[in-house]
């Protein structure tokens, strides 16, 4: 029984989301920018579309601007925030914490080699958590942002988000979360997460690739980083892909709708997985935080084991899985995420992420264990030693 197990690299589209984004496709095809009814009637679903979101995300609608998806989020927080602050004010000091999706921690790096922007890596502990302890000896009055991600990607770990949230106001600075994986198993209402800045994308929960969605507090300092048009408020020009924002205002609302149902069943298949990863599997570690975790995210290192070759093992009897982040499977490096774990190098290559979905049954989840513990037994066998 072949069985999709890597929920958190992509989400499979909703049909009732296909349903809803077809009209925009096929009849009502216009640009929201044109002043005609073909316009006017694409304008409204746009509209329609950001007070859905707002409702949510529990914002004002004009704080919702729509993206290409979770990286341009990420990019347009980090870079408008950034430059914004050093302009306003003449901060110059970006905290960023080492265990970001690369969208985040690549663009940290970009803004400080080739804008002068000063980075430093906010401590986490080998869970992958941010001390807000540590944040409090490390946020600075000169520090032009914080970027802390919710639910990380790869290892699961949730992050204290309302804790943070309140240091870095206390400090008046602006503080950014990329919460992708958030929307269908966590709480994403952004006046109890404090934050300014929140990213999140659609197909993370059933809707369309290639568009999302930038939480823009009332007030936060955002300069755009693209030009050319007045949409989304002048912070993110071009014609709107009204198709793909209609399917995720209703996957989103839809996501939101089952969030409790969807997270209670994800956290049971979860539980199953790593219960039984660690019994049947000699040298295996639990990555991330056993608790404060995402409900749908299992993942490992193994200790001998090459998770490349362990992938396609497991792709070979019919399961997706994956070694972490999707940006970066089958990358030779180990992940920086675990890396800054403390994690040495040798294990961190033997990482697996297993993450589970609404079509995961436990039927597969009992066949893909099976499938793992041959699979690992294969690779440790005397035969697979000599060659």
């Amino acid at each position: 029984m072949p069985a999709y197990l890597d929920y958190a690299a992509t989400t499979p589209l909703d049909e009732r989301v296909l349903e809803r984004m077809l009209p925009y496709l096929e009849q009502d095809f216009g640009n929201p920018s044109s002043i005609h009814a073909w316009g006017q009637r694409a304008d409204w679903a746009v509209e329609e579309a950001r007070e859905r979101v707002a409702d949510g995300l529990g914002c004002r609608p004009e704080e919702v601007i729509f993206t290409s998806g979770g990286s341009e989020s990420d990019n347009l927080a980090l870079r408008g925030a950034a430059f914004a602050a050093r302009e306003n004010r003449g901060a110059n000091h970006l905290l960023i914490s080492p265990v970001e999706h690369d969208a985040v921690s690549q663009t940290a790096i970009d803004l400080a080699a080739r804008h002068a922007f000063e980075l430093e890596w906010l401590p986490v502990d080998n869970l992958g958590r941010v001390d807000p302890d540590d944040l409090r000896k490390t946020i600075r009055s000169d520090t032009a942002l914080l970027s802390v991600i919710y639910g990380n990607n790869e290892i699961g770990t949730v992050n204290p988000i309302p804790e943070l949230a309140a240091i870095a106001r206390e400090r008046g600075v602006t503080f950014h979360s990329d919460a992708l994986q958030a929307p269908c198993q966590l709480p994403t209402l952004v006046g109890d997460l404090g934050v300014d800045l929140l990213s999140i994308g659609a197909h993370k929960f059933y809707g369309p690739k290639g568009v999302g969605v930038l939480f823009v507090r009332n007030g936060s300092q955002l300069l755009p980083i693209q030009t050319g048009g007045s949409q989304e408020r002048g912070l993110r020009a071009g014609t709107h892909n009204v198709p793909l924002i209609v399917g995720l205002s209703v996957a989103h609302e839809i996501a939101l709708a089952r969030q409790e149902t969807d997270a209670s069943r994800f956290r049971m298949l979860r539980d199953l997985i790593i219960d039984e990863v660690l019994k049947r599997v000699p040298g295996a570690r639990l990555t991330g935080h056993r608790v404060d975790r995402l409900p749908n995210n299992a993942s490992f290192v193994i200790q001998g084991i090459d998770g490349n070759s362990l992938l396609a093992a497991l792709d070979l009897a019919g399961f997706a899985c994956s070694s972490g982040s999707a940006c970066k499977t089958g990358d030779p490096e180990p992940s920086k995420v675990l890396l800054a774990l403390g994690m040495e190098t040798e294990l961190a290559l033997g990482s697996l992420r297993v993450t589970v979905g609404r079509q995961t049954t436990e039927a597969e989840v009992g066949e893909f264990l099976e499938a793992l513990q041959e699979a690992v037994v294969g690779f440790r066998s005397p035969v697979a030693d000599a060659s």
